[in-house]
């Protein structure tokens, strides 16, 4: 007790050197003489170390804001980090006080020091007063505390879940199986983790959980003790591992039409996009709200910005059970790590969320609270993830260096001991010296190793773990009941729907059909038909049959474009299409309506530009009558050859097989079209009647001749009523089989 006083200065002393080094650092004019103050005190234990050094720090540099505010705001977030006392430890007397300075380079231990509790308060100056100030997940502002709205609890539960493929080949069948007896479970507020190396079953058991896929084909998966049903769709949210999004809308536009599509008709329009922009926030993703996603050629966001507008688009529903396919993939470790706390606060709200991880780093692997470990489809490990470590070493594998846990229970799951103990078990079996079980460097082999972990698990833990899943849940009656009979409710009437998909589809098509490449294609066209044809108009039969080349080669034209360009509608969406159906977020037949209207509008005008170019130049009829017959014909023509591209495209849903039979129909249609072949036989002369050049090709001659002459290059021009009435019902049944053939897809989640 003598040495209070003596040992009260020299603590008083440390602190004033480290303000003086810090003032120093700042460049701040007033220096303290510290020794003749403090000391002079004496006894005086009252002037707490705190206040006086707070004080000190602050009048260190009068009259600097601007830059002095924010150095003195680094500055407190050092003294912080170098003088905080452990006041649980302080005010028993037993404490051990640390005061470092980097600046000085000393280090001082003081035992028996004693802060009075009236004077706790006073050590707020050393806290971080920034703590509460959100950060920037990438840089910036940090997100916004995802909201706990109320949500439907849902406790998941899996006994026994095995999965199996049929492969097919030429000369056999048989069946692979993907996954063999996992088990396991998560309550809502909790986040699992599943581990495993490529191959190991990770992203089809998300599937499976998240009904993505056909029923396991053994085992049982519960929501609530209940079985999975559509209705459960509303309550789920599902990020795959591919970033589905559409390139050339912004981040806002993306979450507006989620929101309006999947959020209840309840909600007004403005409630909607409200919710859109709150999940922005949330996210942290309000610096790129008015920036395009991107995509391999349009220049976007960022990879993490990416995943985070793809967890935005399920969140945004506020799902109870929310699944994520390797969320971290692509994004470095410190991206990753803020992605999953991302994850934790949505847990917090009371949501259930279920994760495959790769290659976590370690701060990553502490964040899970259940976690998964797969290898070959088998069940190596569940439980805390905490306490992986610890069962492993129960079986005597245990890291020989310093490692991160996750990649030691990655190279286990591979059957890789380099590193790692070896069990005894396994090494009487290196030692008994069986080829068949040892490999080069005197280790068993991965089979082996594998067959170890499994039978380890199964004698060990899996016995207790199915027990506790066998029991019961103490759930309500009402959260049962509420999974299986909530009724299947779209966001938007149908109306509603077509009208939202229309305009998101003009808005991302605007791009592709307005490239300076296309333009230039068709102004070039254009302008070498008009040169080759030159005003070459005319009564005579013989500037009628050059003017038929002229026409044929329009109706060819208009003809062959369109085909191909509609062929790659549906195969290439059909990524987005199977990730919003499985979402329930509208009708297909609203999505199949709108996506083929919304080209109209673009379709028609480099249409119009081409002959407003071809018309004048070649010198065709002079009548504003049949100059717009002119281009409703073309126009017709474009959409009956639509209508078959899309027919095409819908049916084989392969790019390589539907540009192959494109080829081969559009090449039938042109021979067929009547200028090449003027008799053709009886018994294939149906064909002329299945072309759409053919009954162009006959339009156009009818608006420019029909006046002058009833036969124009050996074809007889009618009164054009068989040729539009052919060509709409092209444009329609080639539609109609478009969609049919959609209804009968499979939605498949690339399990």
């Amino acid at each position: 007790m003598m040495d209070r006083p003596s040992t009260t200065s020299l603590l008083r002393t440390k602190s004033d050197q480290l303000v003086e080094a810090i003032s120093a650092a700042m460049g701040g004019g007033t220096k303290s003489s510290p020794m003749n103050g403090d000391v002079a005190g004496g006894g005086g234990g009252s002037e707490t170390l705190s206040r006086k050094s707070s004080k000190r720090l602050t009048g260190a540099s009068p009259g600097r804001s601007g830059v002095g505010s924010k150095n003195n705001t680094h500055i407190r977030k050092s003294r912080s980090a170098q003088l905080k006392f452990d006041l649980d430890e302080v005010t028993s007397g037993a404490a051990l006080s640390r005061a470092s300075s980097a600046s000085l380079g000393l280090s001082f231990s003081f035992t028996g020091f004693t802060v009075p509790s009236d004077e706790i308060a006073d050590m707020k100056p050393f806290s971080d007063d920034d703590d509460d100030i959100p950060e920037d997940i990438e840089a910036g502002t940090r997100k916004m505390k995802i909201q706990a709205e109320p949500t439907l609890p849902i406790y998941l539960k899996f006994t026994e879940v095995c999965y199996k493929v049929v492969i097919k080949s030429v000369t056999s069948t048989r069946e692979k199986e993907i996954l063999t007896g996992i088990s396991g479970s998560v309550d809502p507020g909790e986040v699992l983790a599943m581990m495993g190396p490529s191959g190991s079953g990770k992203t089809t058991l998300l599937s499976l959980l998240g009904g993505r896929v056909k029923e396991p084909t053994g085992g049982s998966i519960t929501y609530n003790e209940q079985p999975y049903s559509k209705h459960l769709k509303s309550r789920i949210g599902f990020v795959t591992q591919d970033d589905i999004l559409f390139p050339h809308l912004t981040v806002r536009e993306t979450l507006t039409y989620a929101a309006r599509l999947r959020l209840p008709k309840k909600l007004t329009k403005e409630e909607k996009k409200k919710r859109a922009i709150d999940v922005i926030y949330e996210l942290g993703l309000e610096r790129c709200q008015d920036t395009m996603i991107g995509g391999s050629f349009v220049r976007g966001v960022s990879g993490g910005e990416r995943k985070r507008v793809c967890i935005g688009n399920e969140i945004i529903i506020n799902p109870s059970l929310l699944f994520l396919d390797e969320p971290t993939s692509g994004l470095d470790s410190t991206t990753a790590l803020r992605t999953v706390e991302i994850l934790h606060d949505i847990a917090e709200a009371g949501k259930t969320v279920i994760t495959t991880i790769h290659q976590p780093s370690s701060r990553l692997f502490h964040k899970f609270d259940k976690l998964i470990l797969l290898g070959k489809g088998s069940l190596l490990y569940f439980g805390k993830a905490s306490e992986a470590m610890d069962y492993f070493s129960t079986i005597g594998c245990t890291p020989l260096i310093s490692m991160n846990p996750a990649e030691f229970l990655l190279d286990l799951a591979n059957g890789n001991l380099n590193d790692v103990s070896v069990p005894s078990e396994l090494e009487d079996k290196v030692q008994i010296g069986n080829s068949d079980t040892e490999t080069r460097n005197g280790k068993p082999s991965p089979a082996i190793v594998h067959e170890y972990l499994v039978e380890a698990y199964e004698t060990r833990v899996a016995e207790s773990e199915k027990k506790k899943l066998m029991a019961p849940m103490m759930i309500d009656e009402e959260l049962k009941s509420k999974v299986v009979t909530s009724k299947r409710e779209w966001g938007a009437s149908w109306w509603t729907q077509y009208s939202i998909l229309f305009w998101r589809g003009l808005k991302e098509r605007r791009h592709d059909y307005f490239s300076w490449l296309r333009i230039t294609q068709v102004v070039a066209t254009a302008v070498i038909l008009g040169m080759l044809w030159w005003q070459s108009g005319g009564d005579s039969p013989k500037h009628m049959q050059e003017q038929a080349g002229l026409l044929f080669f329009i109706a060819v034209f208009w003809g062959f474009f369109p085909v191909f360009t509609a062929i790659f509608t549906f195969p290439q969406e059909r990524a987005m299409l199977n990730k919003e159906r499985s979402a329930d977020m509208y009708r297909l037949s609203a999505y199949f309506l709108a996506r083929t209207t919304s080209d109209i509008p673009l379709d028609l005008i480099l249409p119009v530009l081409f002959i407003l170019v071809v018309y004048f130049m070649a010198g065709l009829k002079h009548d504003v009558c049949a100059f717009f017959l002119t281009v409703l014909t073309t126009f017709l023509c474009i959409v009956a050859a639509q209508g078959l591209g899309l027919a095409i495209g819908a049916t084989l849903m392969d790019l390589k097989k539907a540009t192959t039979l494109a080829s081969v129909t559009v090449m039938t249609f042109m021979l067929a079209g009547g200028y090449f072949v003027k008799e053709v036989p009886v018994f294939i002369s149906w064909l002329r009647y299945l072309s759409y050049n053919y009954q162009t090709y006959k339009l156009l001659l009818k608006v420019q001749y029909k006046e002058k002459n009833d036969w124009v290059d050996g074809i007889k021009v009618g009164n054009g009523v068989r040729e539009v009435s052919t060509l709409l019902a092209m444009v329609f049944g080639y539609r109609l089989l478009a969609y049919i053939s959609l209804r009968r897809m499979k939605l498949h989640s690339g399990a």
